[in-house]
């Protein structure tokens, strides 16, 4: 099994198009057999995880399917219908080299890991987290935000989520897997969001992947 990950830009004149695509894609992926996992996906510039942080101009897809099936896949009238209103695309294909957690009470990283691994890498973090927490949440996060940015090795970095509150993530990019781990274990900012983790327990649900960069194309 591999990871596809798509991100279109779009001009807002074709908001409703994205809007339109977001709501009824779903019926269309679900109907696929060869697609083990899935989610559509809003992005933000992961400053806040607020609302206001929302990009109407860039929208997503995750999608785990066996390898033999991705070029069909990618070039399939559902990923073609995006094209045809995108100003670009960034698409990119993952193997799961680690993953913690769950994602809608799914593992959907867990097969067919790579061990070894000397190149560029992706990671996902993702969480549910609890209402009454939000603002707890929302707090914490400038912090970490800022130190992301700031992280040595790090390419890009975006928020994604598939809603507007309570579902948020991160889709990142790094030159290795031992700058993910140098900014997850030993950066001060997120040593201290790990532990507020523990002690406020504000998730109902996280998932922390990371994934070798197989190849990618366009700009994030």
């Amino acid at each position: 099994m591999i990871t596809l990950i798509y991100f279109w830009n779009i001009k807002l004149i074709f908001l409703p198009l994205a809007i339109f695509h977001m709501a009824f894609d779903r019926f269309v992926l679900k109907r696929n057999s060869e697609i083990k996992f899935f989610k559509l996906l809003g992005t933000g510039r992961g400053e806040t995880f607020t609302p206001r942080d929302g990009d109407p101009k860039r929208w997503g897809l995750l999608i785990v399917i066996p390898k033999d099936a991705a070029p069909k896949f990618h070039n399939s009238s559902l990923i073609n219908s995006w094209r045809k209103f995108a100003s670009s695309e960034f698409h990119a294909v993952l193997q799961p080299i680690s993953s913690h957690g769950s994602w809608s009470g799914e593992k959907p990283f867990s097969a067919d890991q790579i061990i070894d691994w000397d190149g560029p890498v992706a990671a996902i973090t993702r969480a549910r987290i609890k209402w009454k927490l939000n603002r707890v949440f929302w707090r914490a996060v400038p912090p970490v935000n800022i130190a992301l940015k700031a992280a040595p090795g790090l390419r890009s970095a975006i928020g994604i989520g598939e809603a507007p509150i309570g579902l948020q993530g991160t889709f990142s990019r790094w030159d290795s897997a031992e700058a993910v781990k140098t900014f997850a274990y030993k950066g001060a900012a997120h040593a201290q969001a790990i532990q507020s983790t523990k002690d406020l327990n504000w998730y109902a649900e996280e998932l922390f992947a990371r994934f070798a960069i197989i190849s990618e194309h366009g700009v994030l």
